[in-house]
């Protein structure tokens, strides 16, 4: 993490004694990962490829952890870590590295961290993941048919991000029972599982933030996504609302969409975001910003840890939007999932140079006029480049 971000708190004027110490919770497995970059193409069979980069950083619930921790979010992650060399450079880097609360989070003994290896190629990227379920914190019991432990690994392959749900059938400890008191809260909601954790949460006040995965089962059916009702939003890509809704369009997917949550967000990729407010039938839409991506992963963590800080500061729909596609636009071209997070540094150098293009469209930058009221008068010049992150340097 830069350490001359501007110290910016986005909830600063809505901060009150009594509000919770926690702005966002989340709970999942910890990855390291190690990413390739630099790949003219997919490696061949039979034959050895060599990168021209290669980073390691936290991945899995890492990547919106950190994205919400660097855009000033006072953020509280549980999570189970090895106690290999692996879970203390992931953990060291998270609480020490970018501030995010670890007191609900365990050390396990004897267990390994998980790995994904991601290498990037052509704008897009491939995975191969290996760990093992992490044993349940002492004293929860395994309950069915709720959520899987924070150290659950993910299958491999999943093309979500690097920490997706336990393959089913796996044992499902209850953890965390009793999440801190906060404002929000960011589930993975999986079709037939329930997570009692998010029901608890909701009811404590904090407003739920949900993606979702492939449904594997074929089924799409929103019914079969119980902590659905929990959400105040919820933020499927265009492929997914479709199926889920039964529609063929991702806009009217949204709209069907808002009918079931308050906030329904459908990411649309290289065409932006359509989101639809449920409670007043106010939408917008936002076009995506182009820019030479290096690499793809977590691009949909920051996108979501940028609508959640929009929505928190109480920033009107479209803003939110729009800053929630600005911060992954800027991700994708760093590599690495929460190293490429970007955060108020980054935001502020964009902000600053793309005033001074002459081929941009004045109409087009009005849309992030509301950045002005956010960041420094200056900043640093842009690009901003992050040191490459190992494993193994000594100061």
């Amino acid at each position: 993490m830069s350490t001359d971000t501007p110290g910016i708190d986005p909830l600063q004027a809505l901060r009150a004694p009594r509000d919770p110490a926690c702005d966002v919770f989340l709970t999942g497995p910890v990855f390291l990962d190690i990413i390739f970059t630099g790949l003219d193409s997919a490696p061949v069979r039979g034959t050895e490829s060599w990168a021209r980069g290669m980073g390691s950083s936290p991945g899995g619930v890492a990547n919106m952890a950190t994205a919400l921790a660097r855009l000033g979010l006072r953020t509280s992650l549980a999570a189970a870590f090895g106690d290999d060399h692996y879970g203390e450079y992931c953990r060291d880097a998270l609480e020490q590295g970018e501030g995010i609360d670890l007191s609900m989070a365990h050390t396990v003994p004897g267990w390994h961290s998980p790995v994904t290896v991601s290498m990037a190629y052509e704008g897009e990227r491939t995975m191969v993941s290996h760990g093992h379920e992490a044993p349940a914190p002492t004293g929860t019991a395994a309950t069915a048919g709720t959520a899987a432990p924070a150290g659950t690994p993910a299958s491999a392959g999943t093309p979500a991000s690097t920490g997706a749900a336990a393959p089913t059938g796996a044992p499902a400890p209850a953890f965390p029972r009793c999440p801190p008191r906060a404002r929000a809260a960011i589930a993975s909601l999986a079709p037939g599982r329930s997570e009692p954790w998010v029901a608890t949460a909701a009811r404590n006040g904090a407003l739920i933030f949900a993606d979702v995965g492939w449904d594997e089962t074929g089924r799409w059916d929103l019914d079969a996504l119980p902590d659905l009702a929990h959400c105040e939003a919820f933020l499927p890509n265009a492929e997914e609302a479709m199926r889920y809704t039964r529609t063929d369009c991702p806009r009217a997917a949204a709209h069907a969409l808002a009918e079931r949550v308050p906030l329904a967000v459908v990411t649309l990729g290289a065409e932006g975001a359509y989101a639809v407010d449920g409670r007043t039938g106010a939408a917008a839409s936002v076009p995506a910003i182009e820019v030479e991506a290096l690499d793809p992963t977590g691009a949909g963590d920051v996108f979501v840890a940028g609508f959640v800080t929009g929505t928190l500061a109480d920033w009107p729909l479209a803003d939110r939007l729009a800053f929630a596609g600005l911060t992954a636009a800027l991700s994708v071209q760093e590599f690495g999932g929460s190293l490429s997070a970007p955060g108020w540094a980054e935001v502020a150098a964009w902000w600053q140079l793309i005033r001074t293009c002459a081929s941009q469209d004045p109409a087009a930058l009005e849309r992030y006029a509301f950045l002005d009221d956010l960041l420094p008068t200056t900043a640093r010049a842009w690009p901003l480049r992050r040191a490459v992150p190992t494993i193994g340097f000594r100061q």
